[in-house]
């Protein structure tokens, strides 16, 4: 029987729906909040954070990615990489409508890789934001690729032989995955069940992976542009291990010119580890 049997790939390039969601500053703040966010604009509700993004299209998100794949795989999605491309910032008070659809299936060595792009439009008419998700779905078995990748964003590794333009130290709280949930609308029992995480082949409890970017967009911003969120236009990462609750992360950025800026992230929990690689900015 072929490894692809069970993979609806029909729906491959269709979009899924419309979701409305409603932009409420409360929940914004307490967005910022529960990602330990500096950025004066974010705690006033002025702006939403930019990874604020990825709430309202969650549970489109999820519906388009895991359409595609058999059901017993669907518990077993990692975040593998994210890219947003904001046109504006989220503002508290509009009504966004989103969209989601699968665009590509890849079978790796160690699981299947399905990439959904999202839309968000605001009741202005606007395009707000585009989002590449990568899904990483642990012990797949998919044969070849079908439909099309997320666009590259991977890092020059001769960086590393250079001085960081700036560098950002920051530590989970041993509450994050819990302060988290609610505001993001991710109630997932791998970032709030130990024992279900250990199920899942985890050590216990990890740190949601958009809380992770969420901890690098606040590092960029606070160096680069704290009084103006708005010049971020892209944020595109690869989550290369999960960070657990308490661990410390390292970040080193490096401008590459045009407003550009290379990062990866390292963990503390053992030698080498690094949580964030490939990480891309770009701000106006």
């Amino acid at each position: 029987m072929s490894t692809n049997e069970g993979f609806n790939l029909d729906l491959l390039d269709q979009w899924v729906g419309e979701q409305e969601f409603k932009v409420e500053r409360e929940q914004t703040i307490a967005y910022a909040k529960a990602t330990n966010d500096p950025i004066a604009a974010h705690l006033d509700g002025t702006l939403a954070p930019p990874v604020f993004a990825v709430v309202p299209v969650t549970a489109i998100m999820a519906d388009a990615t895991m359409g595609v794949v058999p059901d017993e795989l669907m518990m077993r999605i990692l975040h593998g990489e994210h890219d947003f491309r904001i046109h504006r910032p989220i503002e508290p008070g509009e009504l966004l409508t989103v969209r989601a659809k699968p665009i590509g299936i890849e079978g790796k060595e160690s699981g299947v890789v399905v990439t959904t792009l999202i839309e968000t439009r605001s009741d202005r008419g606007d395009l707000v934001n585009e989002q590449y998700f990568i899904g990483f779905f642990r012990g797949g078995k998919f044969d070849g690729t079908v439909g099309v990748k997320s666009p590259e964003h991977s890092f020059d590794a001769s960086l590393r032989d250079t001085d960081p333009t700036f560098s950002a130290v920051q530590t989970f709280d041993a509450d994050q995955t819990f302060r988290y949930s609610e505001p993001a609308g991710d109630p997932m029992p791998i970032h709030l069940d130990d024992e279900f995480a250990r199920a899942m082949g985890l050590p216990g409890i990890i740190i949601h992976g958009l809380c992770t970017i969420a901890f690098t967009s606040h590092a960029l911003l606070s160096q680069v542009s704290p009084d103006d969120p708005a010049r971020l236009k892209r944020l595109a990462v690869r989550m290369s291990k999960p960070a657990l609750p308490k661990e410390t992360i390292s970040s080193n950025f490096w401008s590459t010119g045009a407003g550009r800026y290379a990062f990866e992230t390292a963990g503390d929990e053992k030698p080498g580890k690094f949580v964030i690689t490939d990480g891309l900015a770009e701000f106006a």
